[in-house]
């Protein structure tokens, strides 16, 4: 009797300790976090403190609720200014239709600007979501800038395709390089998708602040640890998660929103609505 107890013991530790991964997985997986961050600036323009932009990424096929409706709403009650999606949205298995009801209601809270990752082009169907963003209003930053106006200033908002894209694509530098000339000397925000090619090479840009994805945080993150896979299969990369800095350059990289690859589950590491108040410092 007392071994059979015995056993029944351990088989209930085991189903609690199952039913606990469980639900870490899905709440890695499927419960939003909306996260608050600022940005100060000194050279930020007067008109634009204050001003908020939404980050998404990565969201590689996933939906928040029938239509992204959680993932909508989310954005809604953030309040931005302007919403900046760093790539990788869609993925090969996704499609691009799926998106339409996203971006349909994205464009109706905010200004929407996309620039690609790298799955984007990996799908084959880049002509298919330049005609879907063209109908549904969003803005395709392709190695190009616009100006972003706010309480009478301008501030610049430039965007590259991801290095996956055409091979005889702008480079990074041309592009800083035509900002600069258009615009002397402005305060300009870059968005970029791959958060490891910032250290080596969009810091040297001159971009205030430079916003990518694709890190996915490191898929599984640990306390006191950070991320724990990059994506170039490497353990424990940086620049997976917030702000970082260098060349006396700073980046902001987000979490992103989906799986990829997709069998593996996010761990502490909840889908990430990022937040950005620009401040003038």
């Amino acid at each position: 009797m007392a071994e059979r107890k015995h056993r029944n013991g351990k088989l209930y530790l085991l189903l609690m300790a199952l039913a606990a991964a469980g639900a870490a997985i899905w709440v890695g997986s499927s419960v939003l976090s909306v996260e608050e961050f600022a940005f100060t600036g000194a050279r930020l323009p007067a008109g634009w403190d204050g001003g908020r932009l939404v980050v998404l990424s990565d969201l590689h096929g996933k939906r928040f609720g029938r239509q992204n409706s959680r993932l909508l709403e989310a954005v809604r009650k953030a309040g931005p200014d302007v919403i900046c999606l760093c790539g990788d949205m869609m993925d090969e298995w996704s499609g691009t239709e799926y998106l339409r009801p996203l971006l349909e209601g994205l464009v109706e809270i905010a200004p929407v600007y996309y620039v690609t990752g790298n799955h984007e082009w990996a799908s084959g169907q880049m002509p298919e979501l330049r005609q879907l963003l063209e109908e549904t209003g969003v803005t395709y930053l392709s190695n190009t800038f616009v100006p972003l106006e706010r309480n009478g200033d301008t501030m610049t908002l430039a965007g590259i395709d991801d290095p996956n894209g055409y091979a005889d694509q702008k480079t990074p530098e041309e592009l800083a390089a035509e900002v600069y000339a258009a615009c002397g000397d402005p305060f300009w925000l870059l968005l970029a998708h791959r958060n490891d090619r910032f250290a080596q090479e969009y810091s040297l840009l001159g971009a205030d602040l430079t916003i990518s994805g694709h890190g996915h945080g490191g898929i599984w993150r640990f306390p006191f640890v950070g991320g724990v896979f990059g994506t170039q299969r490497n353990l424990f990369p940086t620049h997976t998660a917030g702000f970082y800095s260098d060349n006396g350059a700073s980046v902001f990289v987000s979490r992103g929103l989906g799986n990829s690859p997709r069998v593996i589950p996010r761990i502490l590491n909840r889908p990430q609505v990022a937040v950005i108040t620009l401040e003038r410092g």
